[in-house]
């Protein structure tokens, strides 16, 4: 499986839930580098390894919005890099107002895993009163 491949199949098991399934797609020793602002991101959205991203930011989405989901609009590579372009979508629950916000990640792949992600997301879309 090819590396744009490879986060593909990753974006679909998570909109399946299945982190299990997640988690065998990432190095142990991942950095997941979240956009700061989102609001269910604290601190500096550094994380590193799979058990902090689960506690730190998949466990914290659905405390702050309802029916997340990530519309992927495109989906490259290069080398080691793979680029999502696309929006997320659901309804932020203080507001209860819908949102789609537009959102990028990076993930860097070595040997087959998942090594690095950095997110830009527009969190001011999902916050808006």
């Amino acid at each position: 499986m090819d590396n744009v491949e490879m986060v593909k199949q990753g974006y679909q098991l998570f909109a399946k839930g299945d982190l299990e399934g997640v988690s065998a797609l990432f190095d142990p020793e991942i950095e997941w580098n979240a956009s700061q602002g989102l609001p269910y991101i604290e601190g500096d959205g550094v994380f590193i390894g799979f058990s902090s991203i689960v506690q730190n930011v998949f466990a914290k989405i659905p405390e702050k919005v309802e029916g997340f989901h990530i519309d992927i609009r495109e989906l490259f590579g290069s080398g080691d890099k793979v680029v999502m372009v696309g929006q997320y979508q659901g309804v932020y629950k203080p507001t209860g107002k819908e949102f789609n916000a537009n959102a990028t990640h990076v993930w860097t792949i070595k040997d087959g895993k998942a090594t690095k992600y950095f997110q830009a997301a527009d969190s001011a879309e999902m916050i808006k009163p």
